[in-house]
């Protein structure tokens, strides 16, 4: 017998364990490639976990609610089964693992022709884009195969199926067929409402209500940070008059030019950028007695959503975008967030986190560290206060329009001169924003 280990996968940085919702597969059944074997959750996205071989079920290491570490074996495959289906035909051979041998899920499968997937929106394992990419299946006609996995996933039988009945390689999708969006539900900040607490009456004068899963997960996170990292949280008061007068004056402008709507985000983003490339020891993570100083810049966003939850999703290599660039990236990954369209890599790989507590009327907060980041920024609602303005006629008391900013950081590493120095920076770029600025 070829045993062949299935793991559970990595599925972002700081994730490091996940919930085993269902078992699509039990003990004993025959499955093939790409089949999905069962269906996970961590505190960020709901996923599947296809099997990369083909073969027979023959342990089971895990029940349906266990909490399991990422790369934990989580069910045997006995590869050498006369059981096992064989291939179709259409789909390309795959190469049989050698005995006892341990691989990821997320390994690739050997690719044919050219096929681009940066313009989807659905996710597909790589077995099927091979398949896809051997039988000159198009981008727009692959989108258009219904899916039966989840999430309405397409799955090896799904395009083994499609093959079959395709008249020729370059038939057109029905127009009429919209493809339906195949990401997955992103957790620890849901995208969907989950349903009803149930509350259970007492004689008292309370009521017991059960966590749910989602909230359980996240209160797990929340108490790992607080565990993880000592918070020290530092604050400033900025004084953002020319963002918004400037703001006021051109946003007709910037939506008729680039059909986009700017933010106060972006801008503040923008000011965050230009703070860590100053003191680059903000932009870390650490790793035992190790510091990883990060090179790029990836900046999380906290995105409110209708149902009342929040999503970060990330905008990559922030360093890299002019003011029009961040505006058009959270414009999209807020969009993404609120149609349930965002993909499991545009919640990974932040360096650090900006959160606008402003939104539900705050004036400040004390936020929660995003491990394995060190620091988190809120920014506060921005209000008309009298302040003290120097003229060179003297000091004046003039209405401006003030906004707190709070930077929680992971005291281990992050001491209270770089921590305090860094957000006063930052607020120093916000009140240098020049309002001549041209677009």
């Amino acid at each position: 017998m070829a045993k062949f280990e299935l793991l559970l996968p990595k599925m972002g940085e700081s994730i490091m364990e996940a919930t085993i919702l269902n078992w699509v597969k039990k003990e004993g059944d025959t499955i093939e490639a790409d089949d999905t074997i069962v269906e996970i959750a961590t505190d960020k996205v709901d996923s599947e976990v296809p099997s990369p071989v083909g073969g027979v079920i023959t342990k089971i290491f895990f029940n349906e609610n266990d909490t399991v570490p990422i790369g934990e074996v989580i069910a045997w495959i006995d590869t050498n089964s006369e059981a096992v289906a064989e291939e179709s035909p259409a789909s390309p051979a795959a190469a049989e693992p050698a005995a006892n041998t341990s691989l990821s899920v997320e390994q690739q499968v050997p690719t044919g022709a050219a096929l681009s997937f940066e313009n989807s929106n659905r996710f597909y394992s790589p077995l099927v884009k091979n398949i896809a990419k051997e039988e000159n299946i198009s981008l727009q006609e692959l989108e258009s195969i219904p899916g039966t996995g989840l999430h309405d996933r397409v799955t090896k039988k799904d395009i083994l199926s499609y093959l079959k009945h395709r008249s020729t390689p370059t038939k057109s999708p029905n127009p009429a067929t919209p493809a339906k969006s195949t990401q997955p539900t992103v957790q620890a900040t849901s995208l969907e409402k989950e349903p009803a607490l149930a509350a259970t009456p007492t004689n008292g004068s309370y009521d017991i209500i059960e966590m749910d899963r989602m909230r359980k997960l996240i209160a797990d996170h929340m108490l790992m940070s607080k565990q993880t990292s000592p918070h020290v949280t530092s604050f400033v008061e900025a004084d953002v008059t020319n963002i918004v007068n400037w703001r006021n004056k051109v946003k007709g402008e910037f939506k008729a030019k680039f059909n986009q709507n700017i933010t106060f985000t972006p801008i503040f983003i923008e000011a965050v950028v230009k703070a860590i490339l100053d003191f680059p020891m903000i932009n870390i993570s650490v790793q035992g007695d190790k510091i990883l100083k990060k090179h790029a810049i990836n900046v999380g966003m906290a995105t409110a959503l209708p149902s009342g939850n929040l999503i970060v999703p990330v905008i990559k290599n922030a360093e890299q975008l002019n003011l029009i660039g961040l505006a058009k990236a959270v414009n999209e990954l807020a969009d993404k967030a609120r149609s349930n369209k965002l993909k499991p890599e545009d919640i990974q790989d932040g360096t650090f986190t900006l959160t606008n507590v402003g939104t539900f009327g705050n004036v400040m907060g004390t936020p929660i560290i995003n491990q394995p980041q060190v620091a988190i920024m809120a920014t506060g609602a921005i209000r008309k206060k009298p302040a003290v303005v120097e003229t060179e006629y003297g000091d004046l008391i003039a209405v401006r329009q003030l906004m707190f900013l709070s930077l929680s950081y992971d005291h281990r590493v992050v001491d209270g001169f770089l921590g305090g120095s860094f957000l006063r920076r930052v607020a120093d770029y916000l009140e240098a924003f020049d309002t001549n600025r041209t677009i």
